[in-house]
């Protein structure tokens, strides 16, 4: 629960706290962090956010970010698990930028919040010399957008000393519902004379690199990049930056290990 006011960045800290506990042989971990997310949305800007960053990472049983999961099976390659997690993607309508807004034919009055919402779902991973392979597929649980979302990411780790530097590529792909509720507009704006749009389901490519970096015997610098590219589809949304191309996000931390 302390890691709710995370917002957007849920997902970030997420796929990094499991970098992290992949190379740290520490349990339980807790520390700081302070993440930046360059958002998208028109008028939004960055986002800074100093926040406690608490991990466990049990036999079965794992807390990495705002996802709390149950590992079903796993061996040395393989893992399958299920876990539920925060979709904190939501954004008040008071942080949308009016003039930003203004410039895409939208009057900031007449929309709505998105709403924050939690996600139940599955995921596998393989891992071996070539690197590791993660499917993830989930879905809100909330009636929020009443959507899913379906990622794929493959990560190879590079090893200097005791410094691991990962990066990473993948996508995820949105449901129509999950994208039109994020970036489209919803039917009670538009009966208020809100324009139109639903951008339907869509890719989003994402590449990020992460640096773990233990010193001083329980304690790990932990850092991730990440930067996702918007297809057209949401470019073109009225809900965003004119001339924005994507989106980035910056996590950096220090955990120490119990």
């Amino acid at each position: 629960m302390l890691l709710l006011p995370v917002a957007a960045h849920a997902q970030v800290v997420e796929r990094t706290d499991s970098t992290a506990m992949d190379q740290l042989p520490s349990r339980w971990s807790a520390g700081l962090a302070v993440v930046y997310r360059d958002s998208e949305y028109a008028g939004e800007g960055g986002r800074t956010r100093l926040l406690p960053n608490v991990a466990y990472d049990g036999e079965r049983f794992y807390l990495r970010g705002a996802a709390f999961g149950y590992r079903a099976y796993t061996d040395d390659r393989f893992e399958l698990r299920a876990f539920v997690a925060g979709r904190l993607d939501g954004i008040d309508a008071d942080d949308f930028g009016r003039a930003e807004l203004a410039r895409r034919g939208i009057d900031r009055d007449l929309l709505e919040d998105r709403d924050d919402s939690a996600d139940a779902g599955v995921a596998a991973s393989w891992k071996g010399a070539a690197g590791k392979l993660e499917l993830d597929v989930r879905a809100d649980v909330t009636g929020t957008s009443d959507g899913y979302a379906v990622s794929l990411d493959y990560s190879y780790p590079i090893r200097f000393g005791s410094t691991s530097v990962v990066p990473s590529v993948g996508a995820v792909r949105l449901s129509d519902d999950m994208a039109n509720y994020y970036y489209g507009t919803l039917d009670r704006e538009i009966a208020r004379g809100v324009v139109a749009y639903r951008p339907g389901a869509v890719t989003v490519p994402r590449a990020g690199v992460a640096v773990i970096r233990p010193f001083a015997k329980r304690w790990a610098f932990i850092a991730n990049l990440e930067y996702r590219a918007l297809p057209d589809e949401l470019k073109d949304s009225p809900l965003v930056e004119e001339g924005a191309n994507g989106s980035g996000s910056l996590f950096i931390g220090i955990s120490r290990g119990f």
